[in-house]
């Protein structure tokens, strides 16, 4: 790395700075209703103008806005990810970052105390960060669960426990590629409205239901020859993270198959780059969570007697990956 690109480094939260203020104002969704001038646009806000033609101007200079005249548009991207009237709409997890960045900016704190800085999201379901964060993971899910739906073989297995599923993103897409497929949802009770409404809004509420329990102290039933578990061992010390596989695979019918996605890093622990990072953001926000690697996963899950276990060959953005084993 040169200076130039050590400088681009230090500097680059200015860029991220910025997308999170647009969103936060919603200006790309009033946008993308109607271009307008940098004064309108302040005035419906509220904002002073010299202030938001600054913003304007620099979301221009990120391709996230087109001006023309004095007149500001939308791009393709912004009205596609960041209007609120688009279906694919990705405002809130961009909102669920910026609630991040506090913590993020007392790292060096983290790393002395070896645990976390910021509070972790309350369970009240009308707090707007538990929100931005289950509708964000919902968002995120949704582009990914389709394409996993069809690549990972399901064919012939009846039940499937979607754990700490939030709204159920995984499950539906699961049935809906797998049509003899049930499955059920565990969760929070706090979830529970959220998961019904996204079910019933694909038609599958006669083959999901919801159980509300918590992962760490309730039982999960059994009978199931498939659960799927998507980015929950993270949040968890090792030690907990077996105790959540242990129980999963105890659920499981003889031959049945436990899937996890994680961020999975390289046996060095050094790479990939986001794994590398999230496994910060762990600490900044868990009491003992962390990113996994690959022999990691592989070890919780051969002592506790699955069998067959193996990463499955599938290219995941930001290197997830997932894990499958077999139930004896």
């Amino acid at each position: 790395m040169n200076l130039s690109e050590l400088l681009q480094l230090s500097s680059h939260h200015w860029h991220t700075a910025t997308l999170h203020a647009a969103v936060k104002l919603d200006i790309f969704t009033r946008l993308a209703d109607m271009p307008m001038s940098n004064d309108k646009l302040a005035i419906s806000i509220g904002a002073d103008q010299r202030g938001m033609e600054m913003l304007l101007n620099a979301l221009v200079a990120l391709d996230l806005l087109k001006k023309e005249g004095d007149i500001f548009h939308c791009t393709d991207c912004s009205s596609t990810w960041l209007s609120q009237t688009s279906d694919s709409y990705m405002g809130h997890i961009i909102m669920h970052h910026y609630n991040l960045v506090t913590g993020w900016h007392r790292l060096d704190e983290a790393v002395i105390s070896g645990t976390s800085v910021r509070s972790r999201l309350s369970h009240d379901a009308a707090d707007h960060e538990r929100k931005n964060f289950l509708m964000g993971m919902y968002n995120l899910a949704s582009q990914i669960a389709p394409l996993l739906a069809v690549q990972i073989n399901l064919s012939g297995r009846g039940r499937l426990l979607d754990l700490a599923g939030g709204p159920g993103t995984y499950a539906i897409h699961f049935c809906r590629q797998n049509p003899e497929m049930t499955a059920v949802v565990f969760d929070l009770p706090t979830t529970r409205p959220f998961a019904e409404q996204t079910i019933k809004k694909y038609g599958l509420s006669e083959r999901i239901s919801f159980i509300a329990g918590d992962i760490t102290s309730d039982e999960l039933g059994g009978g199931y020859d498939v659960i799927w578990i998507s980015h929950l061992l993270h949040s968890e010390s090792p030690e907990k993270s077996l105790e959540i596989i242990s129980k999963a695979a105890k659920s499981l019918n003889s031959g049945g198959i436990l899937l996890i996605q994680e961020f999975i890093l390289d046996d060095s622990r050094t790479g990939p780059l986001f794994p590398a990072l999230f496994s910060l953001n762990m600490l900044v926000g868990t009491p003992a969570g962390q990113a996994y690697s690959q022999s990691e996963l592989t070890a919780i899950m051969n002592s506790v007697g699955l069998s067959d276990i193996s990463r499955l060959q599938l290219d995941l953005p930001n290197g997830a990956g997932i894990m499958a084993g077999k139930a004896p």
